[in-house]
């Protein structure tokens, strides 16, 4: 599939202001972003009035999308939140660089600034030289390259986050695209059902303010800590090194042996804020129904077979990338959601966007009850 012309590409361009000095000293993001955006596979086979036609319909259920998911979840983004976005897997990639960039540099300088404190002057190892420098963030570049390469083929869409820039959703109309083919379900219908739920993901994220800020310091919090100190290094490679078999077989995700009691607790509530979101959205939109979306039914039978049914080498790689315990996620809390809601009905429910308090415990997530006692006694 040719790239979406100008029109669809993100309106606003990753900044090129130079990153912090730390982060550009290990990881090469513009060589990130241009190499996975040049070696990327553009997508499915179409031609130019497909592609155009493709974007147009996007945008359009996008704007279709907005009122059903404000009746169905009884919440509503702000008049001034950002309207969807149609990118193609570059302009997907060219906004998680710089997301990811914002994202882990503060994480960079905060754990070498630590690591530097904690060594005595006299024993402190030279500066790098300039040209080692510039090899390791290309190295380190080379490897987010490939993550993101990966990641911008399977990705329907995402509410970017931003960081230090302005939050909004992303549509990825290639995989899109190729989704409703190899799924050969309704497009128009299929388009408008994707839609629902990344619009989900945009009023979650607009009209809860917190709830952005919150995810983002809870992550640049976990990944500090779950930094090893060179003390930890070789008994957590030890322990990849052993535990990696059951990852493979899907006995055990891979951060469980990257991370302490302590991270593991961290990452459990994380990982419950997410399943949260990721099922609130998968719930609203099956529950705006057949009267919108006529063959919803249809779809969910087989996207979650679709889900289910990746080959070997893509099954290998979503468990080392964590990606297993994400599509648990869509499944837990989709649970969750539906149970508190059967309990309390859609408003007890939103007393979950209360603030960080009211959010679902790692232990609640399996068990709705729990919440529903803590929060409506």
């Amino acid at each position: 599939m040719a790239p979406p012309q100008p029109s669809s590409a993100p309106s606003e361009e990753p900044s090129s202001e130079d990153p912090a000095p730390g982060a550009r000293e290990h990881i090469d993001w513009k060589f990130a972003s241009a190499s996975a955006g040049r070696f990327v596979p553009s997508g499915p086979k179409a031609s130019r009035i497909e592609i155009k036609d493709a974007v147009a319909e996007l945008r359009a259920s996008a704007r279709a999308a907005v009122e059903p998911v404000a009746i169905t979840s009884r919440l509503s983004a702000p008049s001034d939140a950002a309207s969807a976005l149609v990118v193609d897997r570059p302009g997907w990639i060219r906004a998680n660089t710089t997301s990811l960039e914002s994202m882990v540099g503060p994480v960079i300088d905060d754990v070498m600034a630590r690591r530097s404190a904690d060594i005595p002057a006299g024993r402190r190892p030279a500066d790098p030289s300039e040209l080692g420098q510039r090899v390791g963030g290309v190295v380190s570049g080379a490897e987010v390259a490939g993550l993101l390469s990966w990641v911008s083929t399977k990705v329907l869409g995402q509410y970017d986050l931003a960081p230090e820039g302005t939050p909004r959703l992303l549509l990825v109309a290639p995989n899109i695209m190729t989704a409703e083919r190899e799924l050969e379900v309704d497009r128009r219908d299929f388009r408008l059902w994707v839609c629902m739920h990344e619009e989900t993901h945009r009023v979650q994220f607009s009209a809860v303010p917190w709830l952005r800020g919150h995810i983002i310091d809870s992550a640049r919090s976990l990944s500090t800590s779950m930094v090893p100190t060179p003390s930890e290094l070789n008994e957590r490679l030890g322990a990849l090194v052993m535990g990696l078999p059951a990852v493979l077989r899907g006995q055990t995700d891979i951060t469980t042996l990257l991370a302490n009691e302590q991270q593991r607790a961290q990452l459990a509530q994380i990982t419950a804020v997410m399943s949260l979101l990721e099922g609130h959205a998968d719930v609203v939109m099956d529950e705006v129904g057949p009267q919108v979306i006529p063959s919803v039914a249809e779809i969910r039978a087989k996207f979650t077979e679709r889900r289910q049914g990746a080959g070997l080498v893509d099954v290998l790689l979503r468990r080392l990338l964590g990606m297993e315990a994400k599509m648990r996620q869509y499944r837990d809390g989709a649970l969750f959601v539906r149970a508190v809601i059967d309990r309390v009905g859609v408003e007890g429910f939103n007393e979950v966007w209360s603030g960080p308090d009211t959010l679902p415990r790692a232990a609640e997530i399996a068990d709705p009850g729990a919440w529903v006692s803590r929060v409506h006694g």
